[in-house]
């Protein structure tokens, strides 16, 4: 699975995660392909996962809880950090809100993230980087039907 397919697994939970995970990367890439996640079918030829996929209407026994959009995202990162007891800056850091996930947090993997998630910048400069990842994986937290506080959200 793709780092980025753990985040939105541990965010979204177990059911959710497969077809929530293929909808930013069939959007803008054919790496994971509707098809792969059993949510293609009529329509999925040209444009890969539109909004009707990303909303997990397409496959609603494959989330136990509900839907994505009514993960409350905020929520669930804080009830994990107060589980965790450690004092980690999630809401502005990826290192820390990997951590919080229990997720490889080191360079190698960010770098992977920032593959997956098709960053252009110099991943040399990896206070850049973690800045824009963070940002796109609250983004598409958001995309994916997840309620977003607006403490986490990048301006």
């Amino acid at each position: 699975m793709s780092l980025f397919g753990s985040i939105i697994s541990k965010i979204f939970g177990g059911g959710a995660a497969s077809a929530q995970a293929s909808a930013p990367h069939a959007s803008e890439t054919p790496t994971v392909s509707p098809a792969a996640t059993g949510a293609g079918g009529a329509g999925s030829g040209t444009s890969g996962a539109t909004a009707p996929t990303m909303g997990d209407a397409a496959s609603p026994t494959s989330a136990p809880t509900g839907s994505a959009a009514s993960v409350d995202v905020g929520q669930v990162l804080s009830d994990m950090a107060a589980k965790k007891g450690e004092n980690l800056n999630y809401k502005q850091s990826i290192v820390d809100l990997l951590k919080l996930l229990d997720l490889d947090s080191s360079l190698p993997a960010r770098k992977q993230l920032a593959d997956e998630l098709h960053y252009t910048g110099d991943k040399g400069d990896s206070a850049t980087m973690n800045v824009w990842l963070h940002k796109q994986v609250v983004q598409k937290l958001a995309e994916n039907g997840g309620k977003v506080p607006s403490d986490m959200q990048h301006t």
